[in-house]
């Protein structure tokens, strides 16, 4: 946590640089990056596999979050509030270490700032509503990190990043972009193959897909 804010110090880190939000902003809305201690030694991170039957980004692998709502004052309690609705994390028991710069999602148009957090003493959690939230999972960074579970994949857009497959959990797009920047600022990643390439799941570019459709749909209608 330390390491990573200390790089954040740093003037306009050019990772957050390249996705600022345009002057015309967009849907404002945070995440929680929530790590803590494993069992037995390490660190784990929270992540949730969204319901399937969703209307939008159906069973793909998040952080707890969501939409800034009229009573939250700061995307650090819009991802509190939206940790503690998906999968019963307590806001008490959460240590917000900083709020990440903003990050612009083009295809969605989300200004999403992460929220970067530790809980010392991680509580059981699970899914509040199973029409929302698949399965929530506290991932051991080992497993992230290592190699096997390390590759690349290629967003129906065009755009190649890394992914990542653990626990039953296939990490693209959005969140395995983020969570492999925070662990370099962390200074925790470890080598892997940048070039092995998996295919997107069907279920996954159908979905993209379909979320493409309906955005240009309501653009159309604006």
């Amino acid at each position: 946590m330390d390491r990573v804010q200390a790089a954040l110090g740093d003037a306009d880190p050019e990772y957050f640089a390249r996705f600022q939000p345009p002057p015309e902003r967009g849907r404002e809305s945070a995440v929680l990056m929530l790590f803590g201690p494993c069992e037995g030694g390490g660190t784990d991170v929270v992540l949730t596999e969204r319901s399937h039957d969703l209307r939008s980004h159906a069973a793909q692998v998040s952080f707890p979050g969501g939409s800034l709502e009229p009573g939250d004052a700061t995307p650090t309690d819009a991802a509190l509030r939206e940790a503690r609705e998906e999968v019963g994390i307590d806001p008490a028991g959460v240590e917000v270490v900083a709020e990440l710069p903003e990050l612009f999602l083009t295809p969605s148009r989300f200004v999403v700032t992460p929220v970067l957090a530790w809980w010392p003493e991680p509580q059981p959690l699970g899914p509040i509503d199973a029409r929302e939230v698949a399965r929530a999972a506290r991932v051991p960074l080992d497993h992230l990190l290592a190699p096997r579970a390390r590759f690349t994949v290629t967003h129906p857009s065009g755009y190649r990043g890394p992914a990542f497959e653990v626990d039953g959990l296939f990490v693209w797009g959005f969140t395995a972009m983020l969570l492999t920047r925070v662990l370099q600022l962390a200074d925790l990643d470890r080598p892997w193959d940048d070039s092995v390439h998996r295919d997107l799941p069907e279920r996954f570019q159908r979905g993209v897909q379909r979320d493409l459709r309906r955005i240009e749909l309501e653009e159309g209608t604006s």
